[in-house]
């Protein structure tokens, strides 16, 4: 019996979920439209639809991953717009619930084995970084205390999910304000 359901439709979205999921789970060259195709229960022509060929579902990706997994945050006008401590807790939060982090180490080794991936990857997360940077010198921290809680906070928001053991929701919530209130204090 056949897993294919016909006139069923795959968002571009969908595909590039999909894609970054294959991704996630076995690397770049685990990425083939007929694996996709099948996970989504869709025939292969579907993927046309969206995408030239497996090289612009590739591009798509990553640009996908810049755009809804960080500059969601780093270009959001109302985090933008909150006082400091706010802010901070805003961006954990939103990791959290959203699970932003979800595929940062998938994309970073995919950057390890393209230079070109790997150049554009460390352009997205310098923009976590450069948003930290100022809501830590906003907060009046100079330096070397600056720069050590800039990277305390960036690791908290990329390995929290896979370094602790799975708990609720309410107690991530309830650390990541712990995490904030600790790193913005004097």
């Amino acid at each position: 019996m056949s897993t294919v359901v016909k006139n069923r439709r795959v968002s571009k979205s969908d595909w590039l979920e999909a894609g970054l999921a294959a991704l996630a789970a076995g690397g770049v060259h685990s990425v083939r439209v007929d694996v996709l195709a099948k996970q989504l229960g869709v025939a292969r022509s579907g993927f046309y639809w969206h995408f030239k060929n497996r090289g612009e579902l590739l591009a798509a990706m990553f640009d996908y991953w810049t755009r809804e997994l960080t500059e969601s945050v780093t270009s959001n006008p109302k985090i933008l717009s909150m006082p400091v401590d706010d802010r901070l807790l805003a961006i954990a939060t939103m990791v959290i619930d959203v699970d932003l982090g979800r595929y940062d180490e998938a994309i970073r080794q995919w950057a390890r084995e393209d230079p070109s991936i790997g150049r554009h990857a460390r352009r997205t997360f310098g923009l976590r970084l450069d948003l930290f940077e100022a809501a830590f010198a906003e907060l009046g921290f100079e330096g070397d205390e600056r720069e050590m809680r800039v990277r305390l906070f960036a690791i908290y928001q990329a390995a929290e999910g896979a370094a602790i053991p799975p708990m609720s929701r309410a107690k991530r919530r309830r650390l990541a304000e712990i995490r904030v209130r600790m790193l913005t204090r004097r």
